[in-house]
This record gives C-alpha cells, structure tokens and sequence, in this order.
C-alpha cells in the first residue's frame, strides 16, 4: 500500500486513472470535469510522479506515448488517507472525527444509522 498522501491535482488524476483503468494523458484531459482543463504538460507531468517517485501508477510504452494505470487501488488510498487523517488530525480519536463529520453537516442521518448498524454487528 502506498503511504503517501496526494495532493489535489494528483488526486484529481487518479480519479480519472480508477474510472477509467487505463488511459494516455489525452484521455485523462478528455475526462477532465472543470474547464478549463490544465495543460498538456502539466498531466504529464503529474502522471510521472505518480508513476516514479509515489507509486501510485503504472504504465505501457507505446512508442513515445505512455498508456497509463493505478497500481494502487482507491480502496488503499482512502485507507492510507483515513490512517494518516486520524492519525495526524484527530489525534486517534475516530469518535473525534465522526463528531467533527456530524458538527460539520457532512454525515447524513441515513449514513450515521448505516455507522451505527455496523458497530452494533
């Protein structure tokens, strides 16, 4: 599992990259939901780091072109971010971070019966 935490562009494309499985920077730009989308370079450039310095990504050389895939899962990622969120922000605490999830009008009722009913298994 990776132990870094992306930073929002990085997210952003790995985002993409799990929707779609595969995709060549073109396709990741295509995918992309603001506009207007970042520049070519820019991608590339993210696509890269993620594949060599934090190991989020794999890829296939075509050519001078490079297909591109997660080897990380979002699963893993949302794992690696929760630890690293409890760890680093609530010091631990996961009732600290539900209540801040709850203070913050960002649970529902029907998520919160869903908490309960799985702590109560």
């Amino acid at each position: 599992m990776a132990k870094k935490i992306l930073t929002p562009l990085e997210l952003k494309v790995m985002n993409i990259l799990w929707r779609l499985e595969k995709a060549y920077v073109k396709d990741i730009l295509t995918n992309w939901d603001e506009q207007p989308p970042p520049a070519y370079n820019t991608i590339s450039t993210i696509v890269r780091i993620l594949a060599d310095k934090k190991g989020y990504v794999g890829y296939k050389a075509h050519g001078r072109t490079h297909e591109y895939f997660p080897i990380v899962s979002r699963a893993d990622y949302q794992g690696t971010f929760l630890n690293n969120a409890l760890t680093n922000v609530f010091k631990g605490s996961a009732s600290t971070l539900v209540s801040a999830l709850m203070d913050n009008d960002k649970i529902s009722d029907e998520e919160l019966a869903e908490l309960k009913r799985m702590i109560n298994e």
